[in-house]
């Protein structure tokens, strides 16, 4: 995983294991209990390693993303992943937390706009692609009463596409 790579740091030379250590292991855990299926516990990680590096953009926004998981704080959350993309903006695994954040919020328009400018900041990370397509970013079809798939609606979409710009949420 490349954010884990630039999460490591050299411990000191001198002895125990420094706060980034500590905070590194946290949020390790965070990440496994997060793949378990359990927020709660995740986001008691995810605020230890936090307050281990208080700075560290990925521990800002995956807390800022199981606060809205674990106790649907909105405000806050979305506060969290804003000030992680203030540190990093380049990285398409923020933009995702907080596109997350407002998808679990109800805001889908928000979502999708910040999963655009993901597309753009950090390259077209084929997650962000899958995180749009899973928001339902789709128009009807051109021509209702034939198959989406059917030869004359993909020929007739793409012009439409390239012609009124890609489609937009309501």
């Amino acid at each position: 995983m490349a954010q884990t790579a630039y999460l490591m740091q050299s411990a000191p030379v001198l002895g125990a294991p420094a706060a980034v250590d500590a905070g590194m292991m946290e949020f390790k855990e965070c990440l496994k209990r997060m793949r378990d299926g359990d927020p709660t516990d995740a986001l008691t990680h995810a605020r230890r390693a936090l307050g281990a590096a208080p700075k560290n953009p990925f521990y800002l926004s995956y807390t800022g993303l199981l606060a809205a998981m674990a106790d649907r704080r909105f405000a806050d959350a979305e506060t969290l992943c804003r000030e992680a993309l203030n540190l990093k903006c380049n990285h398409a695994q923020l933009y995702l937390n907080l596109a997350e954040v407002y998808h679990q919020a109800g805001r889908k328009t928000e979502a999708i706009n910040v999963l655009e400018k993901g597309m753009i900041s950090a390259g077209r990370d084929f997650r962000i692609r899958r995180a749009l397509e899973r928001i339902g970013v789709r128009r009807d079809p051109v021509f209702a009463f034939l198959h989406r798939n059917h030869p004359l609606n993909r020929m007739f979409g793409r012009l439409r596409h390239r012609f009124a710009g890609a489609a937009r949420p309501i």
